[in-house]
């Protein structure tokens, strides 16, 4: 499910891959040497015949990998590396299982045999593109097509076996597969299945064939998707801006962990609990009243981008149990972020202290529907500890989200209606990285970027938009008309961070 998918297409057959799949191609039986007419008569001819038979071996292994050196093997025919299927007593049982594709992971993913079983998999790619399934045994599927099944004979289990898909970055997605040997004795490695030693486990792919190290961060795309389904979505629906003039607010600092999937937590630094905090909205000339309450167990502070104001009194830092008054006037218009301000700055946005004031142009036309996108980088460490310092200072983030969650609005899909006028405001909120706002099957007649319409009901000789280019802590809108219904993703288009997390869909109906 947390495949970048522009489509937004559901995959076919996903969650039930057919438990039946036709045979490959059948084994070939192992050559047999001929004995000499001559019989065993001297130890000359007992050398002469090793002799002959080692050039026969030789000579036939030489032809067949000649004939066709990359070619896959579906079935495990010697032994691995650590324990062998030699040293278990095999049971004479067969434990078959039927693996499918759903987005960008193998259904199931986790596999649990008996010590001493054979193992055999009938693995459907049900996804909605071409995947393999290879063992570090040497078994593999060769590439398969959408809807191509293969038989693959693990041989006797005799210890955990890691499998995976070899084609580029789809490991790095998520895509693994565990074998677990249950009953297995301590001490005992994986490779625990007999396989073709000499067969290369990349499928093809060669040079792509990564550690499990390489899965992209504690939590992959697929577990970040699985659980955005489970939650309620944070609305992204930005009201219109009120009447009053003097708007006061109240910011309370807390430090809570959070899920982050349903298995991984991570600890969160927030505005009045949430990330993003609060999204602000005023016109030029409104005075904007902060009281920001510090709850947390460390120093915090604020800065907003919309004042003009000296930083030394009001974005002081303040220790638990304190409160700070901090005052602006919104003199100009945009789309402004706040943060804390606190060092290292960096730590405390990549945990969750930032948000948005939007300060109404005062050419701000009418349109039908309205939202706001924060984009933020998430930088995940171990079960419950707040961003991985070292991952932050190589710019190196292993999630991506639009308004504080990876995936949501894939997840729960934003509804709108063909031909109404849609306004998207986008914040880079960062701390390190660009945002290039994109809506997949659209384009943009009116860019407003960092204080100027780029583009405005299209521009000179014709010309549209395609992209929102944000560095980090920029922002501005873009405006477009669906014009017909279907499935419009958007996206970041730097489309590996769109792959970690900064992924939607407009679902648009007629």
């Amino acid at each position: 499910m947390a495949d970048l998918n522009l489509s937004a297409s559901p995959s076919p057959g996903g969650k039930n891959p057919k438990a039946s799949a036709p045979k490959g191609a059948a084994s070939k039986e192992t050559p047999k040497l001929r004995m000499s007419p001559a019989g065993d008569h001297s130890p000359v001819s007992r050398t002469a015949g090793a002799i002959i038979g080692v050039v026969s071996v030789v000579a036939l292994a030489l032809a067949i990998f000649l004939s066709n050196p990359t070619a896959p093997t579906t079935q495990g025919t010697g032994a691995g590396t650590g324990t062998t299927a030699s040293s278990v007593t095999p049971t004479g049982h067969t434990t078959r299982v039927s693996v499918g594709v759903e987005g960008m992971a193998f259904t199931p993913n986790h596999i649990e045999v008996p010590v001493g079983d054979r193992l055999i998999i009938d693995f459907t790619n049900s996804g909605d593109q071409r995947h393999d399934l290879v063992f570090e045994t040497g078994v593999t599927s060769g590439s398969l097509a959408t809807g191509e099944t293969k038989e693959l004979d693990l041989g006797v289990i005799s210890g955990d076996v890691e499998g995976w898909c070899s084609l580029p970055g789809h490991r790095e997605m998520g895509m693994t597969l565990h074998v677990q040997a249950t009953g297995v004795s301590s001490g005992t490695s994986s490779s625990g299945a007999s396989s073709s030693a000499g067969a290369s486990a990349s499928g093809g792919h060669a040079g792509h064939d990564h550690g499990q190290d390489a899965a992209a961060g504690p939590a992959t795309p697929t577990e970040l998707t699985d659980y955005a389904a489970t939650i309620t979505p944070r609305d992204p629906v930005l009201p219109p801006a009120t009447s009053e003039t003097e708007r006061h607010y109240t910011f309370t600092v807390t430090e809570q962990t959070v899920n982050v999937t349903s298995s991984l937590t991570r600890q969160t630094w927030t505005f009045n609990g949430d990330a993003p905090g609060p999204i602000l909205r005023g016109h030029i000339g409104d005075t904007f009243h902060i009281t920001l309450v510090n709850n947390g167990t460390m120093s915090h502070s604020l800065d907003f981008h919309a004042g003009l104001v000296s930083p030394d009194q009001v974005m002081r830092s303040i220790e638990p149990g304190q409160t700070l008054e901090y005052t602006f006037v919104a003199k100009n218009a945009g789309i402004w972020l706040y943060h804390c301000s606190t060092a290292p700055m960096s730590m405390h946005i990549a945990n969750g202290m930032f948000g948005a004031v939007i300060i109404d142009p005062t050419d701000l036309g009418t349109v039908d529907r309205e939202y706001v996108m924060v984009a933020s980088e998430l930088y995940l460490g171990a079960d419950g500890q707040s961003a991985d310092a070292s991952l932050l200072s190589a710019l190196a983030p292993n999630a991506m989200a639009f308004n504080g969650v990876p995936f949501q609005y894939k997840a729960h899909p934003i509804q709108i209606k063909t031909n109404e006028r849609v306004r998207v405001w986008v914040m880079d909120a960062g701390p390190n990285l660009a945002t290039t706002f994109h809506v997949v099957g659209t384009q943009f007649d009116t860019v407003w970027r960092e204080g100027a319409y780029v583009i405005r009901g299209g521009g000179s000789g014709g010309g549209w938009g395609q992209v929102l280019t944000l560095g980090a802590a920029e922002g501005g809108f873009v405006e477009f008309t669906p014009l017909e219904a279907g499935h419009y993703s958007f996206v970041n288009h730097a489309l590996s961070l769109a792959e970690k997390g900064q992924v939607g869909v407009f679902e648009v109906s007629d």
